[in-house]
Formats: structure tokens, C-alpha cells, sequence
């Protein structure tokens, strides 16, 4: 699963490879948008297939713009634009972030308002609607899918390219002074909001916040999906690692040493991850919506209490949690600020509705004796807050001995799946069946959900054959995919969540032979690859350090590839996390450290042609070094993926001796570690594809 775009001008995160730690997550929203990619939810288990009259249809940008040519009327705009002049609106413009209320890289399907308005579909997008214009903005791995997805009413704006201005200078020129630009505050961080606002400032634009209604929501009606409502389970103690009384106790003396006596979270995965708790709201991630508030002595879950079964209340009951409505997230901030409570908040992934709330209500109590608190050495203080980086990023990060073993099980588990898909695919395709993309995913769909402790996806399968796998976040639909063309090259990328685990792998490969060019150039990615899984790097090194590993031999004959090369990853649960990142982007100064977890994927796309893509996951060790300078610890990396390379993609004369030997016992390693799990013509298949490339 491909991390952060080459378009994009600026890091968008400091933490979390782009969506959640940056300076400012405004750059997210405005200026480069998320760029850990996937769609939006779609549901594999519906086993669509789609029609496969062409193997080819990713079509020339000019193509798409003269099929969209002809003027249409959006209903939905015009509806949108409507709401702008009613009592308690009275906007100028209207921005619609892909984010929900806690900053999710996936979301609910109820929550999707950006692709509802404006029927783009991709993941990283936002949609600025005026009186009389629309546009929206993506980074460069949607630009192909958003020039044919939206209709002649909007723009497209390419973030990121030369001269395309950002969403916040966009609308403060095209306003008339004075104009005013209307946001829902629960999907807008409070530094998002506050770049915003002084951005459109400077055209003495204001910022509005519509705290009361979402005027996306007020045209979508009785056709909006319901929210989700499966229940919340327990993250087994022997996956967890830790149990929830120690993190709690971890994170209250972070909280009193940061001089605070309370800390809000939004964020789902470290909410889950601090409760060892699991849930189904969000596609793909195993997290529930909820708000949790920990005070030194006290935590409340803001939670739909019809998702809380009798085993999760005890499990909560035990960790002294106490369950409060979600919708009351709100007046519990309040009353903090009423106790005179110093909140620490993280205004990078905290929603300004609740910051907001927070300040008012301080500005309200601060004057007030009553509102000053006592607390157990004796002292009394007004309410403030305190801003900085959540301290369970960080923790989240570092995976225990458990969390690592789950890791390393699941990954097997799902090679054995991976393996009975791919010698399954192999043959079909040599048969002649008329597969689809949308078949492959299903059926792969189908292998991983047999194996032990399978829970969902990990992100929408990128299933790309030809020229549809330089489309870097393909996701194939029925109505309009590819069959999968035994002559072009396919990539496929995808995960699978796990009870003890989470996976996201990537191979490309060719059904018959690959032309010198496609061999060349996917050479060159395993060279990177192998580059940068053989690193070995100071403690303390940033992984923006790391990323020229990966580019090196593609940068020796000029080529390159639009996104970053590594994301961290959750252990059963997001398949994208922080705080760590493997990247151009300079700005991530997070170093990588042992127990982390990241991705390696580089890759290289010709577009309208085809697109090349290697990615296993790492985990982050302790090197054995002959010297240590300075007295410096020396990292490197374990490897948690084990499945084969193509090796007829491979130009042998291209590769040194060394990284034919890596190959060779890459492949090895596989066969030993994979093969016991499988039998029959499906370990006949592991075995004929782990054989030693013979050096020249």
C-alpha cells in the first residue's frame, strides 16, 4: 500500500506518514492533502464481477476531457449551493474534507461527503464549492481517476503541480472581499482550521464554523447510509501485549509530567489500541467511533453504548472506564474546563469543534472561583490547555514482544493464502478464462478469509493489469475494470487484518514474457528494494534519510516514482501509522527506532502503459555492527513478508553478486518458512518459484 505522492509540495505530517503529525494537518486538507492512498470503502464481500469486453481502461487525460466536455447540470450543487443563503448559514463558499470527526484515513460510508458531492471516490481529496464554481484537489496518484470521475461542473486541481494553487489561496481569490467560508468544525483539526483562517484573512475573508448542521448532509437525506452499528470486542491480552491498567498508568504519568491532568483522544486506532479494544465501524481498520478522556484519576469512553456488549463492559468496568453517550463529547469538555481541568490536546488530530469548546469554556470559568480545582498537593489552577503530540502515538509505535509475534504468525498465515491465490491465478490465466480485476480480488478475497483468525481486508485491493497498475491507488469497479491480460504486466497490492496482525504486500508480475523494458525497469525497484531492506542506519535517523536507498539505481538512469517509500503499520490495526515514515518529505524528523514497523515499496509507473511495484513489511532491530561510534546504536531491519518474487522479471545482468545472494536467500528463506503450511500442487507451485537465480 503506497505511502506519500511525489507531487506534493510539503510534508503533511510530522507523525504518521502524512495525515496526522505534521506542523499543521492543514497541509493535508489545503496544500498537498493525505497521501497515504486507498479509496473509500468498498465491500469485497459482494463478489461483483465486472464486464471484461476490454482489457484497457485507463484512457489519455485528452480523451477524458473531451468526453467531459459537455456542460451538465449537478443537482447536487445546485442543492448545496441552496443551503449557503438559509437562516444561520449565510456562506459564501462551502469546504468538504474527506476527513470524519477523527481525522480517519478510512471512513464510514456515512461519512463520505466529499466523494457523495462530488463523485470522486479517492481517499485524499477536497472539495471547495462557491456560488458559482467547484473544485477539488488531489495529489498526483488520483489525477487519472479524478478526471474521470468528475463531471464538466468541477476543476481539477493537480496539488502539487507548478502553479496550481491551494485550496486556501484558491477561494480567498476567488471571493469578493469580505467573503465568508463556511466549515463543519468536527472534520477539521484545530491547526487545519487555524492555517485556514489565516490564510483567507489575508483577502478579509472569514472563517465560519457551522457547528449545527453539515450542509452536505442536509442534501444527502434519507439516502445516506446508516451509521455503522456492529459490536465492539476485546483485543486478547495474549495479542495485546499489555493490559489496559498499565497503559493507563503509562499514560497518566506522561499526562502529569506534561503538567496536565487530563488528555482528550480522538484518534480511533489509539483508542483502540490503549483499551485493547477492536471494532468494525471503519472499513478495513478494526476501530470503533469513540472519544476517550483520561484524567489522573478517572476515564470516560464516548461511545454508541449499542456496540458495547456484557463482555466489554466488564472488560471496561475492571479498568475503571466509565461509559458516556458519543454525541456528549462536547459538554464533558465543558465540564472539565468547569473543574478547571489542564487539558492536554494534540491540535494536529483533535477536532477545533472540541478545541473551541474548550477555550470558550475556559474564557467562561477562569474568572470564576469556583471553577478553580484542588488537586492532591494542594494547589489550585484555572483551566488551560496544553498542546503538544499525543504521547500514544509514540508507545503505539513501538510493538511489544506480542504485538511482534502476532505480526510475524499472521504474515505466514497469509503467504499460505497468497500462495494457493497465486497458483490458482497462474493457472486460470494460462487456461484463457476471462478474469477480471474484480474477479482476481474476490477470489483472493476468498483464500484469506479460510485462514485462521482473518477479519477483514486491511485496505481495498489494487488489482491492476496493463496500464490500470500505473493508476497508483487503482481500485477496479465492475462496471468499468479490466479483464486481466495474460500480455501486460499485473500488479496486485493488498492486506489482510488479522486477529494478531495486520499485512499489506505487493507483487508485480507477467503471465507471459515481459519485454526488456518492463524487465529493466522492475530490476531497478527490486534493486531499490533490496537497498534499503540491507540498510543499516545510526538510532536517530530520520526516514527521509533512508528514502534515497530505494531511488538510487531508478535515479541512475532518470526515473523516479510519485510517493513515499515506507508507512508504519499498526499490529491489528491500521495498515497506515505513525509516527514513523520512509519518505522524501525532509520534514519528518520522527527517527526510525527498534520495534517499529514499516513498509518497503518502492516502485515505478508508465502511465497509460503499466506500473511496477515490490513491497514487503519490516520490522525495526538492533544491528550487529564490528564498531560503534561514537558509542552509536546500529539499527536494520527483519523481514516480516515472505512470499516469492517474479524472477523472470528480473534482468540478471543488472544485479550485482550480492543482490543476486540476497534474492537467493530471500527466496529460500520462504520456501522455509511458507512450505510446511502447504501442500500439494500449491507447495509444488511455492517451490518452483523460490528457485536460485543462477549468477552470471
Amino acid at each position: 500500500m503506497t505511502p506519500l505522492t511525489l507531487s506534493s509540495p510539503s510534508l503533511n505530517r510530522v507523525l504518521f506518514l502524512t495525515s496526522r503529525y505534521s506542523r499543521s494537518p492543514f497541509l493535508r486538507n489545503f496544500k498537498s492533502l493525505p497521501l497515504i492512498h486507498r479509496k473509500l470503502p468498498h465491500n469485497h464481500l459482494l463478489g461483483a464481477r465486472c464486464e471484461a469486453s476490454s482489457s484497457f481502461t485507463a484512457k489519455s487525460s485528452k480523451e477524458i476531457r473531451k468526453a467531459r466536455a459537455e456542460a451538465v447540470v449537478d443537482e447536487k450543487l445546485t442543492a448545496l449551493r441552496q443551503q449557503f443563503s438559509k437562516p444561520g448559514v449565510g456562506i459564501d463558499a462551502y469546504i468538504i474534507p474527506s476527513q470524519d470527526a477523527h481525522q480517519s484515513e478510512f471512513i464510514a460510508e456515512c461519512y463520505a461527503r466529499r466523494a457523495f458531492i462530488s463523485g470522486f471516490t479517492g481517499s485524499a481529496g477536497t472539495a471547495v464549492v462557491t456560488k458559482d464554481k467547484a473544485a477539488l484537489w488531489t495529489d498526483g496518484r488520483y489525477f487519472l481517476q479524478a478526471e474521470k470521475q468528475l463531471n464538466s461542473s468541477w476543476t481539477l486541481m493537480r496539488a502539487g503541480n507548478p502553479g496550481v494553487l491551494t485550496a486556501s489561496e484558491w477561494v480567498a481569490d476567488v471571493l469578493a472581499s469580505g467573503g465568508r467560508v463556511g466549515i463543519d468544525p468536527f472534520l477539521f483539526s484545530a491547526d487545519a482550521a487555524e492555517e485556514l483562517k489565516e490564510a483567507i484573512a489575508k483577502k478579509n475573508h472569514e472563517l465560519v464554523y457551522l457547528y449545527n448542521v453539515n450542509l452536505v448532509d442536509e442534501i444527502w437525506k434519507y439516502s445516506r447510509p446508516k451509521p455503522p452499528s456492529k459490536q465492539i470486542r476485546v483485543h486478547d491480552l495474549k495479542y495485546a501485549g499489555v493490559d489496559v491498567a498499565s497503559k493507563l498508568s503509562s499514560l497518566r504519568n506522561a499526562i502529569m509530567d506534561a503538567g496536565a491532568s487530563a488528555i482528550v483522544i480522538s484518534m480511533l486506532d489509539e483508542i483502540a489500541w490503549v483499551l485493547n479494544l477492536r471494532g468494525s465501524d471503519v472499513p478495513h481498520s478494526p476501530v470503533m467511533y469513540s472519544y476517550l478522556i483520561v484524567e489522573v484519576d478517572q476515564a470516560q469512553l464516548f461511545v454508541d453504548d449499542s456496540k458495547v456488549n456484557e463482555e466489554v463492559k466488564d472488560h471496561l468496568k475492571n479498568a475503571g472506564i466509565e461509559l458516556r453517550p458519543y454525541d456528549s463529547i462536547l459538554q464533558e469538555i465543558d465540564s472539565l474546563a468547569a473543574r478547571g481541568a489542564q487539558l492536554l490536546m494534540d491540535p494536529s488530530t483533535l477536532n477545533v469543534a472540541i478545541i473551541s469548546t474548550y477555550k470558550s469554556a475556559c474564557d467562561k470559568y477562569s474568572s470564576k472561583p469556583e471553577s478553580k480545582e484542588k488537586f492532591t498537593d494542594g494547589s489550585s489552577t484555572k483551566p488551560s490547555g496544553i498542546y503538544m503530540q499525543s504521547p500514544i502515538s509514540w508507545s503505539k509505535a513501538i510493538k511489544n514482544d506480542a504485538e511482534l509475534q502476532g505480526m510475524k504468525n499472521s504474515h505466514l498465515r497469509d503467504a499460505a493464502a497468497l500462495a494457493h491465490f497465486w497458483a490458482w491465478l497462474e493457472e486460470e490465466v494460462h487456461k484463457n478464462e476471462n478474469l477480471t480485476e474484480v474477479d482476481v480480488a474476490d477470489r483472493l478475497l476468498e483464500f484469506r478469509s479460510v485462514q485462521d483468525g482473518f477479519m477483514d481486508t486491511s485496505f481495498d485491493t489494487i488489482s491492476g493489469s496493463g496500464a490500470n497498475g500505473a493508476i497508483i491507488h487503482y481500485k477496479p469497479e465492475p462496471e468499468s475494470c479490466s479483464r486481466v491480460d495474460p500480455q501486460k504486466l499485473f500488479l496486485l497490492d493488498s492486506g489482510a487484518q488479522y486477529v494478531d496482525g495486520t499485512t499489506d504486500i505487493t507483487r508485480t508480475a507477467h503471465f507471459s514474457e515481459p519485454s526488456a523494458r518492463e524487465k529493466e525497469c522492475f530490476t531497478r525497484v527490486l534493486q531499490g528494494h533490496i537497498a534499503l531492506d540491507q540498510a543499516v542506519f545510526p538510532e536517530g535517523t530520520p526516514g527521509f534519510v533512508l528514502d534515497g536507498f530505494a531511488r538510487s539505481s531508478l535515479w541512475k538512469i532518470g526515473l523516479d516514482y510519485r510517493h513515499g517509500t515506507g508507512h508504519g503499520v499498526g499490529a491489528a490495526l491500521n495498515v497506515h501509522e505513525g509516527p514513523q515514515s520512509i519518505s522524501f518529505r525532509y520534514g519528518n524528523m520522527t527517527p526510525i527506532q527498534s520495534g517499529m514497523i514499516v513498509s518497503n515499496e518502492p516502485g515505478y509507473y508508465e502511465d497509460h502503459s503499466f506500473g511496477i511495484r515490490i513491497e514487503n513489511l519490516l520490522h525495526v532491530k538492533d544491528a550487529e555492527t564490528p564498531n560503534r561510534f561514537g558509542g552509536a546504536t546500529y539499527l536494520g531491519f527483519e523481514k516480516l513478508t515472505f512470499f516469492p518474487i517474479q524472477t523472470k522479471m528480473v534482468d540478471v545482468s543488472l544485479l550485482s553478486h550480492a543482490e543476486i545472494d540476497w534474492l537467493n536467500s530471500y527466496h529460500a528463506e520462504v520456501w522455509e518458512k511458507v512450505s510446511p503450511l502447504l501442500e500439494g500442487p500449491t507447495q509444488q507451485w511455492l517451490w518452483n518459484n523460490t528457485r536460485p537465480l543462477a549468477k552470471p
